[in-house]
This record gives structure tokens, sequence and C-alpha cells, in this order.
């Protein structure tokens, strides 16, 4: 399978400022890129890209003064298996002192992810009796699934895991900000993911947009699960992986902006266009 991917984002501004953000595949996919990405500025910048401590590639854009708006767009096709996402029922989860070191971070609380507050106490009540291991994090998701409803009118960006449990209503990382922060109460390691997913083998919900899921570490491996749409998909393009929602912004702006326009694509192609 082969999908074209892409998007075109444009932001006003008020004075010179830097942007910051993880615009491009993640390096675990960048093999499967038919050819390099094609990430452009108008005006044209000079871009700068580095890695973070989570190996994604965040570029940097230094915007100069007299700059009004700034308009960043890419594309690319991925070859992609076409293949749902795995699920392995007997993957086990490991007691902490079977733990890898480097997942041990993805336990701790984060700027999004309060595993230090009520939902602590709450998640073993609610999740304590059920099995260890996949059945826990699908018994994870399900309640999640279940209690946030879906909305994009009442995106906020600054809203926490703890929040969302309150406030019940979100979009696809409060899901995901919700579900690692029970993970990690219950001692499983949940890292936050973002990307595309477009709608490839379901019908097409409207509007495309990036997609936040995450992945938890079971056995000797991570696992990608997604609690908003509590099933397995075909065709995720993972961009950035953090701690939440704050280690990956798609765009950081250092100063006012505001957003004018945003498109995302990510389409699966016949196989005649490649």
């Amino acid at each position: 399978m082969h999908i074209q991917i892409g998007y075109h984002i444009e932001l006003k501004v008020n004075a010179p400022t830097m942007l910051l953000g993880a615009l491009n595949v993640h390096p675990s996919r960048q093999h499967d890129l038919l050819a390099p990405e094609v990430l452009r500025t108008e005006p044209a910048l000079p871009i700068e890209q580095y890695r973070d401590p989570f190996d994604n590639v965040i570029t940097r854009i230094n915007v100069p003064a007299g700059t009004p708006s700034i308009r960043i767009s890419n594309s690319a096709v991925v070859r992609d298996s076409g293949e749902l996402d795995t699920v392995n029922l007997q993957a086990r989860q490991l007691e902490l002192n079977e733990l890898p070191a480097e997942t041990l971070q993805f336990l701790l609380p984060s700027r999004y992810c309060e595993v230090d507050s009520e939902l602590l106490g709450f998640a073993w009540n609610q999740f304590g009796s059920s099995p260890p291991g996949w059945e826990r994090v699908r018994a994870i998701c399900t309640y999640v699934h279940q209690h946030i409803r879906f909305d994009y009118q009442q995106a906020r960006a600054n809203r926490s895991a703890l929040e969302g449990w309150r406030e019940r209503v979100g979009v696809c990382r409060d899901f995901s900000h919700l579900a690692i922060t029970f993970c990690r109460a219950m001692n499983i390691p949940a890292r936050y993911t973002t990307g595309y997913m477009g709608d490839i083998g379901i019908p097409s919900t409207g509007t495309m947009d990036f997609s936040a899921w995450f992945q938890v570490y079971l056995g000797d491996r991570w696992y990608t699960f997604d609690a908003r749409h509590n099933r397995t998909r075909i065709g995720r393009i993972v961009m950035a992986m953090g701690r939440d929602a704050a280690d990956v912004p798609i765009t950081m702006v250092f100063g006012q902006n505001t957003l004018s326009r945003f498109a995302v694509t990510s389409d699966e192609l016949p196989e005649v266009q490649i």
C-alpha cells in the first residue's frame, strides 16, 4: 500500500519569532518513504533540523521581522504494509524490576499526565482486578473510550488527563493522555504518539487532521493502542513520540500567533499512480 501524506499550515505572526515543530515522519518510518519529504516555507526561510531526546526530527525556523505570516507545507508518499495494528493477547506486563531502563521515564508523571493525582487511586480501583498485560490495557482503552465524548468544538490545548477525566469531553489527544495516565498508574510504560492516520479501511469521517494515539511496553516491545477509536486501524504513520503532547507539538511558535490555514492529507493511492 502507498499513502500520500502532507500538510499545509499557515500562521500569522506580529513580531520576529522562532517556530519549532515535529513536522517530519519519525526516523523509524523514514525507510518507508518512496522519496524524501518536501518541506517548504513561504517566504523561503532557512530550515534547521535536529533530533530531540525521543529521536524525533524537530524543525527550527527563525521568522524575521517584517514577516506577517509563514506558510509551511510538506508532501511525501509512504510505503505501508496495509496491515491492522498488531494484536498480541499474550503480551506480558513486566514486573518493575524487569523493565528496560529506557522505558522507566514513561512511568513518571508528565505535563499532561498527572499520575500523582487522584487518578492513581482510581486506576487501581477500576483496573486492579483486570488481568495484567494486554487485557488490562484493553480494559483501560474501553473505559476511556466510553468515558470521554469526542468533540472538536471542545478542544483545548492545555487540557490535562485529570481535567479530561472530570470534564468527560475532548479530542484524540485527551483520550490518549487519560489512557497513558492510567497505564502508568498501573506500572505499564506508556508514551504519547502523534502522526498521520487517514480514513483507510473505514468510512470517511470528513476533514482530515493529525491524530494522536499511544504505545505501551509489554513483553519485549512497544505496542500501539488507540483509546479514541478503540479498534485496530490501518495506515498509521508516526511523526513523533514523547511523554505527552508537550514533547511533540506539530508547531510551537514563541510569541503571539494565529492559525489561519490548516489542511492535512493522508490518503491511500492507487498503485497505478506510483
